[in-house]
């Protein structure tokens, strides 16, 4: 039995490694040189309370579920994720229906913990919040993770059990005879398969249109952001969520894991082509830092050390497409609008074990090993901790990205579990992240990729072909 797995986002990562734990050759392939550059890499990192979902729908049950999921998952794969609980806050008497509904919502889905503090409570817990605020919904299940390291941790555990990688090559067909999946075809090569799931995120509509399937309809929805230095501090510990519009959940303010603050999303739909449409625009970003006010006034527009843009795939009803098709051996898990991120966990065993494994007569090995041990960080270990490590190596001790201080040993450990690009060792490492956003340490990691792949350093890349960085030499 193969199958093919297109997409190598967190939702196509999840599934990859849930196959593995079948008898089965699993087949990843993504189009990007590195994994979790779509969706992914693009969004508010949030694990959602699950409360803005309609009570029995698809949707609210498999956010519940991967929402219960994280907190294991993430021990099992070495993923940072922190359960810091979310506020929706009522900044107005018309806000207050709003959150009380909410609130209902919850608990009819069976979210744990929900409560509506009142605005006493809400500023002695969250004394930044705008003074303005009456009432808010308190859920503290709510979390916040990083979605990139979490497909690459997942991939790498499925290549730990058999999982077969294929990065920077786009699925460019797939054969069907008889209405049944047949073969992947690629630019590189073709694949014979007996199964195909389609993760394929703002691209999930052009890979089922290869096999005559008029499902998923995928527009893209532009959110923009504002991300602000570590060095603001606490400004606040938990989520700060608006009471929602019909459009969205509205603009947040957001803790990272690595203690900065992300201001965002807004709200844009695009034309269905606009699916690479990632670039901000001033009017976006005023309206993120502005929306983020409206929560928390206090916020020093001095320390915002970047801006960027990410794409969420919107189906018209707004409903995940999850599960089998007309073609035999076509599955789908598409549409993973917010809260997808959420729901992955679920939706990866969901359509492995209770979908596919029953249609494809998978049988389970004994040989799954679910542990994955995730990448040493020098200044999250322990002075002692860290001595030992660079009596053991001494490139641990060269410190390279001066802002996340992220050493030489890190870089190298990232190159050889699969960086081969500055934003694969910046997703791995945090290296380029930080204040200067990589203006005092490229050069330098550009170097350390070129040495260990023995590769010129005009081979370097930023994210792929046509990202290279260098031209040649300026003089010998």
């Amino acid at each position: 039995m193969r199958i093919a797995v297109i997409g190598a986002g967190v939702v196509g990562s999840l599934i990859a490694r849930e196959l593995t734990r079948y008898a089965a050759e699993v087949l990843l392939f993504e189009k990007e040189a590195d994994i979790g550059w779509g969706v992914s890499k693009a969004n508010s990192a949030i694990v959602h309370g699950c409360f803005h979902e309609a009570p029995g729908t698809q949707r609210a049950v498999l956010c519940a579920e991967g929402n219960a999921l994280y907190p294991s998952l993430c021990r099992e794969l070495d993923v940072p994720f922190k359960q810091i609980g979310a506020y929706v806050v009522a900044l107005s008497e018309e806000d207050l229906p709003v959150i009380r509904e909410l609130y209902e919502q919850g608990i009819k889905i069976g979210i744990p913990g929900l409560e509506i503090h009142d605005r006493e409570t809400v500023l002695a817990r969250e004394p930044h919040l705008n003074t303005e605020v009456l009432s808010a919904l308190w859920s503290p299940s709510v979390g916040i993770t990083e979605p990139w390291g979490l497909a690459i941790a997942a991939v790498e555990n499925g290549v730990r059990n058999g999982l077969e990688l294929h990065v920077t090559e786009a699925v460019e067909g797939i054969d069907t005879a008889s209405s049944r999946v047949q073969r992947v075809i690629t630019a590189t090569g073709e694949y014979e398969v007996d199964a195909v799931v389609n993760a394929a995120g703002l691209f999930a509509d052009r890979i089922a249109g290869m096999v005559g399937l008029e499902r998923p309809v995928i527009t893209p929805r532009r959110g923009e952001y504002a991300l602000l230095d570590k060095k603001i501090g606490p400004l606040v510990s938990s989520v700060i969520f608006p009471a929602p519009s019909g459009i969205s959940k509205g603009i947040l303010v957001v803790p990272t894991v690595d203690g900065g603050i992300l201001l965002g999303p807004t709200a844009e739909d695009l034309d269905r082509e606009d699916k690479e449409a990632t670039g901000t625009t001033s009017d976006g970003v005023h309206e993120a830092i502005e929306g983020a006010r409206r929560l928390v006034p206090d916020i020093d527009l001095s320390l915002v050390v970047k801006t960027f843009a990410g794409l969420r795939p919107e189906t018209p009803d707004k409903q995940f497409v999850i599960g089998e098709t007309e073609v035999e051996g076509f599955f789908q898990a598409a549409g993973m609008r917010s809260p997808g991120l959420t729901a992955a966990p679920a939706v990866a065993k969901h359509l492995v074990h209770d979908v596919m494994a029953p249609a494809l007569d998978l049988a389970e090995k004994s040989s799954f090993d679910p542990q994955r041990r995730g990448m040493r960080s020098v200044v999250d270990l322990s002075p002692k901790e860290a001595d030992a490590l660079i009596a053991s190596d001494v490139s641990y001790g060269r410190v390279i990205c001066q802002c996340n201080r992220v050493t030489e040993g890190e870089i190298i450990e990232a190159i050889r579990r699969g960086a081969r690009t500055l934003d694969g060792i910046k997703f791995r490492t945090r290296a380029g992240f930080g204040r200067c956003q990589g203006g005092f340490c490229t050069d330098k990691i550009l170097m350390l990729l070129a040495r260990e792949l023995k590769a010129s350093p005009e081979e370097i890349t930023m994210r792929g072909d046509g990202s290279e960085i260098l031209d040649g030499m300026v003089r010998k």
